[in-house]
């Protein structure tokens, strides 16, 4: 493949030409497989290439935390070649949850059965506006207690990272609710009319309602963002 713009030589369909300055990809869809991963290129929303990569899983459970983080680093490497606009994910939980470590690119989940034609079906999400603010960063209100500790933070911050999240508001902690077993648990209330939806979080007998400002402009298009971030919390196991 060629620099669409300078014509020069690329080593890998997509990569980010060296010699213009200059991406030759829109969108990078990650299809992560325990075994073998597939970084398909989008470059018109159409596809133009694709590289895989592959690994060995282990079965000692130690090694096979340090396998899996480093088999999604080299695919990561992949995604960082391209320097693409958007990065859509797919496939095995764990592996996205450390490719997701690993990328500085917020990674919009999409569906199983075909990642890329989802990926190239839903590109019209650029018309909303993308917040690049680290998530500790998008916190405010007047409530800064969380509660679940480090697993209500963790939940925090798998919704906050979104691009389409601008401002995380949580509520007041209601203790006078039903008590659940599991630990922490989250979940993502449908959309309001303006796009916007609230994070509900629970921790035995605690509750906390925590109030998402998104970029979406209606319901529609926040329902679309709400099911990004139920993947989000999905991949921390925490949701509800």
């Amino acid at each position: 493949m060629y620099c669409g713009e300078c014509g020069s030589p690329l080593d890998r369909p997509g990569d980010y030409c060296l010699v213009c300055r200059t991406a030759n990809a829109d969108g990078v869809v990650v299809d992560c497989g325990p075994e073998r991963t597939t970084v398909t290129v989008l470059d018109d929303d159409e596809p133009v290439g694709e590289t895989t990569v592959t690994t060995t899983p282990e079965d000692d459970p130690q090694t096979e935390r340090r396998q899996v983080r480093n088999y999604a680093g080299r695919v990561a490497d992949e995604v960082r070649r391209k320097r693409p606009e958007a990065v859509y994910v797919a496939g095995d939980r764990r592996v996205v949850s450390a490719l997701r470590a690993d990328l500085h690119h917020a990674l919009k989940r999409v569906p199983d059965d075909d990642p890329v034609a989802a990926a190239a079906a839903g590109r019209g999400d650029r018309a909303l506006a993308v917040v690049e603010v680290a998530p500790a960063e998008k916190l405010g209100g007047s409530h800064s207690t969380l509660i679940g500790e480090r697993d209500g933070w963790t939940a925090i911050q798998a919704v906050a990272g979104h691009p389409h999240v601008k401002k995380v508001i949580p509520g007041p902690i209601d203790a006078g609710g039903s008590s659940t077993r599991g630990g922490v648990r989250a979940k993502v209330t449908r959309a309001d009319a303006n796009g916007n939806v609230r994070m509900i979080l629970r921790d035995g007998s605690s509750v906390q309602e925590n109030r998402v400002v998104t970029t979406a402009m209606d319901r529609e298009s926040g329902e679309r963002v709400r099911a990004d971030l139920d993947e989000a919390l999905a991949e921390t196991d925490l949701a509800a």
